[in-house]
């Protein structure tokens, strides 16, 4: 397990113990050969000032030339000195500042957030938001009121900042953050892997029983497993991996958690790039075209050739919006009429749109691809009476068609090779190909970067292999790293 060293300029101006946590001179950690030469570290910085070239920032700075794992990282005290990048936080998070102050009569308002949280409760909500954006110990925000409270500025302060009067509640979330719950074992693992994922999502991509599968594989290899969630943010820099086990999109916090991560020095299922790339049909579009890969028919959609579609690609035209996943926003228009109609809805949201040839089929051909190699085949096959391998009733409710998984040496070569060429083009990640198969000829639909693993369906036929191998992904890459064991 990682060491836990708390790094301030003046160890004295910290009088509270807490177990397993070592506190130490910022100076000390800097020069003394000892620090340097710890393997495994999570580093809670608490100096005064992060400014650049300070002891703050080089706290921060070192800790991740060492491989420790520093709070708050450089990322994020960069991010709190960027103008643009507290602008952008401050709108997304105005229904949280609205809903937390809407009711104070004050014009400014001091806010101060201590391990994600605040001394009153009913800012809690806020101070995570604040926290998951910047994740550093101790933030201090000023609001205005101004047509609404909106933040006008934020920063990292250090443990002499805190009032007397908040020490105690400060003491009392220290403990609550550094405590880890107790895991049962004494196994020294090498790695920590985050797993991101809701068990509450309806077109969650993996099940709780794989989810544990996973888990389980990556402990087999000597990582710790452990499942975040949307709340977990601000300490994603305390892991070394993360695997995003939710739907992704760009606009949405799985497209942030894997930002982070990226930038943290995590390895990341799914990286940005490939998000960006996978979640936008649009994009694959314009790439299979590009590089010559076998697809249906396609054009992209805008206002001013919505006319000539039909004519182009005949009826029925499959719509697709940009973003669209699990057969959501996919529709099937079987007149000019629908078409402009449902175009026009499209276009509400987005310039572009997705127009593609009707290939039907009675199943979809799903290849996952990790590292550039094939992992397993299945046939999706189409809800009985239905032209989509799931069928949507409501925001809850779903049918799905049945799954065959079988040996990839028993599915078609042509697709095989089809789909580990497409997956390519993406990166070298964890990718499920969709593949249709019409007389003969393989045609790729799209690639998703979040691939569905469900126990009892894509793991039909390798069984356990199949966790192992995606848990072996990490491990190797990690390792490559060169991030040592603990000594």
């Amino acid at each position: 397990m990682p060491r836990k060293l708390l790094v301030l300029e003046n160890p004295k101006n910290w009088d509270l113990h807490l177990p397993g946590v070592e506190v130490v001179a910022a100076r000390a950690y800097l020069t003394d050969p000892e620090y340097a030469a710890k393997r495994r570290a999570n580093v809670f910085n608490l100096c005064r000032t992060y400014g650049y070239q300070t002891l703050g920032y080089y706290v921060s700075l070192l800790a991740a030339a060492r491989g420790h794992r520093p709070l708050p990282s450089v990322t994020t005290i960069q991010d709190l000195r960027t103008s643009s990048v507290l602008r952008i936080v401050a709108e997304d998070m105005q229904q949280h500042v609205q809903r937390a102050l809407g009711s104070l009569k004050a014009d400014r308002f001091t806010l101060s957030v201590y391990f994600g949280r605040n001394m009153a409760a009913r800012y809690d909500r806020l101070c995570q938001v604040l926290f998951s954006h910047f994740p550093a110990p101790f933030l201090r925000a000023e609001l205005v009121r101004a047509e609404g409270w909106r933040l006008d500025s934020l920063r990292a302060i250090g443990a002499g900042d805190i009032p007397d009067n908040h020490r105690e509640f400060v003491k009392e979330r220290a403990h609550k953050y550094f405590a880890r719950p107790k895991l049962g074992t004494r196994i020294e693992y090498r790695y920590d892997l985050a797993i991101l994922f809701n068990p509450e999502e309806v077109d969650s991509p993996s099940d709780e029983k794989a989810i544990r599968k996973f888990s389980k594989a990556a402990e087999d290899l000597g990582m710790r497993a452990t499942v975040v969630n949307r709340d977990d943010f601000g300490r994603i820099a305390e892991y070394d991996g993360l695997f995003i086990r939710e739907t992704t999109l760009v606009n949405h916090h799985t497209y942030r958690f894997a930002r982070r991560a990226e930038a943290e020095g995590l390895v990341v299922i799914d990286d940005p790039t490939s998000i960006i790339r996978c979640t936008n049909k649009v994009y694959l579009a314009e790439l299979f075209d590009r590089h010559g890969v076998p697809c249906p028919r396609t054009r992209i959609a805008h206002r001013d050739n919505t006319e000539s579609i039909g004519a182009e690609l005949g009826f029925p035209v499959v719509l697709k919006r940009p973003d669209s996943s699990f057969s959501a926003g996919v529709v099937k228009v079987a007149d000019a009429d629908e078409l402009r109609d449902t175009l026009a809805k499209f276009f509400e949201d987005s310039e572009l749109a997705v127009a593609q040839e009707f290939s039907p089929s009675s199943f979809d051909w799903r290849v996952g691809v990790i590292g550039g190699r094939a992992l397993f085949a299945c046939r999706y096959h189409m809800v009985p009476g239905h032209w989509q391998i799931q069928q949507a009733y409501g925001e809850t409710r779903r049918r799905y068609g049945k799954v065959d998984t079988m040996a990839l040496a028993d599915a078609p070569p042509k697709a095989i090779a089809l789909a580990e060429r497409a997956a390519s083009l993406i990166g070298d990640g964890f990718y499920g190909v969709d593949i249709k198969e019409l007389d003969g000829k393989f045609l790729v639909m799209e690639i998703n970067d979040n691939p569905n693993v469900d126990a009892g369906y894509e793991d039909t036929h390798i069984g356990d292999e199949l966790y192992t191998t995606v848990m072996r992904y990490f491990f190797d890459r990690l390792e490559r790293r060169g991030r040592p064991v603990a000594s």
